[in-house]
């Protein structure tokens, strides 16, 4: 009876150790191999986080993926990877990145926060390229994972929030562009996103911009030539992905016009569908705005927006 007993207990023991090893992953991971990170200058400048209000992250040496996979009675096969905002000078990194990760999952799309590098001539050399260069290895990169998370590789979309929302549609724009040398495997997958969520964007360079997002990434005197090339509206072709755009008509940091002008663009130059959706007041961060009846209707309408497609 006590070696009926003891076996039973090896043997729930290891039932038990193995679906552990099945069931857990490692949530963050690497963008880059260590020692070579493109674009990325040797200093002894460490990353800040800063917990207020929110995380905020500054100063991020080591970009990395933070990876919220749904149950898998729940997954549907998607993904999102999340950009979050900041101005180009911090990542509201909770707020909108893992708050809307868990929101994802919860729902049956696997949420992905990309902690990407923010614009520093100190630490970069080119650094208007550098956000872009770790936008496209992340969604490389998830793809090149699909299979081990069950994702569809052809089900894959990104979400940016304000000046993250510029870097989203920079990559929903620029996927082609070569902006780094392929290193590995990886970069063979493509990374053009399957569809895009812009929240609150910053999109233009020019007149209606966040003038700190532009400062932050292209320098406090860009060229017209610069502001032309990162103003992602002039950028809309045949084969940019579905769009789903949401902004406050009182933002008083992002102004509505930039939203605006990519949805015009978009019905003039695309061949997919754009939808932009306003909101009278919401001012402007309102992330998932849960505290909100109003605004806090936009990511179920996301979601259902995004099974659509």
């Amino acid at each position: 009876m006590k070696y009926n007993s003891i076996v039973i207990k090896v043997a729930s023991l290891l039932i038990s150790l193995h679906l552990v090893g099945c069931t857990t992953m490692e949530r963050t991971i690497d963008l880059w191999p260590k020692d070579n990170i493109p674009n990325q200058k040797e200093t002894n400048i460490e990353e800040v986080h800063e917990q207020r209000d929110i995380l905020r992250i500054s100063k991020v040496q080591k970009p990395t993926l933070e990876v919220f996979l749904p149950e898998k009675a729940k997954a549907n096969g998607k993904a999102v990877l999340i950009f979050p905002g900041g101005g180009y000078g911090i990542l509201a990194y909770d707020w909108e990145g893992t708050d809307v990760a868990q929101f994802l999952a919860d729902r049956g799309l696997a949420g992905i926060v990309v902690k990407y590098r923010l614009p520093s001539d100190e630490t970069q050399t080119d650094k208007h390229n550098v956000p872009l260069i770790d936008a496209q290895r992340a969604i490389k990169m998830v793809r090149s994972r699909a299979g081990e998370w069950g994702i569809n590789k052809n089900e894959i979309g990104i979400i940016g929030f304000s000046a993250g929302g510029h870097l989203a549609s920079t990559l929903g724009t620029k996927y082609n562009n070569s902006v780094y040398e392929p290193i590995d495997e990886i970069d063979k997958e493509s990374a053009r996103p399957d569809f895009m969520v812009l929240m609150y964007p910053v999109i233009t360079m020019g007149q209606e911009t966040h003038l700190g997002s532009r400062n932050n990434l292209l320098g406090k005197e860009p060229s017209e030539k610069m502001i032309q090339e990162y103003s992602s509206q002039f950028h809309i072709n045949s084969e940019t992905p579905p769009t789903y755009l949401v902004h406050a008509m009182d933002d008083e940091v992002v102004p509505v016009a930039n939203s605006e002008y990519f949805h015009t663009m978009f019905n003039v130059k695309a061949t997919a569908k754009s939808e932009l959706y306003l909101f009278e007041k919401g001012g402007h961060g309102f992330g998932l705005a849960q505290d909100n009846p109003i605004l806090r209707k936009w990511p179920i309408n996301l979601i259902d927006w995004i099974n659509s497609l």
